[in-house]
């Protein structure tokens, strides 16, 4: 006997989709890959021009710190963090994870360093929204369990932000 499943043959449906960025800011509410807020805020507290103190030679880097409110350990989001002129183009950036900044009490602060190759061009640090902490398989690299809403992506130097 020979047991035979109709559509077994079929191409698995596997459909990839990807965020629209969200507009930067110095203060943003981060949202999931649908656009909306996942209850975490997340801000520049300040940021500065100086030599980075392992590689003081290179000269001067962006060194800013960062707070995510609302966020815990165990489920932080992460966001992207860029340099931009005053033409909000990025000079570069990066992806910070709040399950990395910590603080007394409890606090999500953290601080990180941007190698720029003109900082004496940065006007500004800012901050996507779009939540870059999980970013599942897609459809080319898993047709039956990739798949659905991914983040966009991450922000590179020369984008307009």
């Amino acid at each position: 006997m020979i047991l035979a499943l109709s559509g077994c043959s079929s191409l698995w449906s596997c459909t990839d989709t990807t965020a629209e960025r969200g507009e930067a800011g110095v203060r943003v509410q981060v949202e999931d890959t649908s656009g909306r807020p996942v209850g975490v805020t997340a801000r520049v507290v300040d940021w500065r021009l100086e030599p980075h103190p392992q590689v003081p030679s290179e000269g001067d880097q962006v060194h800013f710190h960062y707070r995510f409110y609302g966020a815990d350990e165990t489920s932080g989001p992460a966001v992207d963090v860029c340099a931009v002129d005053s033409k909000r183009v990025a000079l570069g950036c990066r992806t910070v994870y709040s399950s990395d900044a910590f603080g007394p009490n409890g606090d999500r602060t953290g601080d990180d360093w941007l190698a720029v190759e003109h900082p004496e061009q940065v006007a500004g640090v800012l901050l996507l929204p779009n939540d870059q902490s999980y970013d599942g398989r897609t459809c080319e690299q898993d047709v039956k369990d990739g798949g659905g809403p991914h983040p966009p992506e991450p922000a590179r130097m020369g984008d307009q932000l």
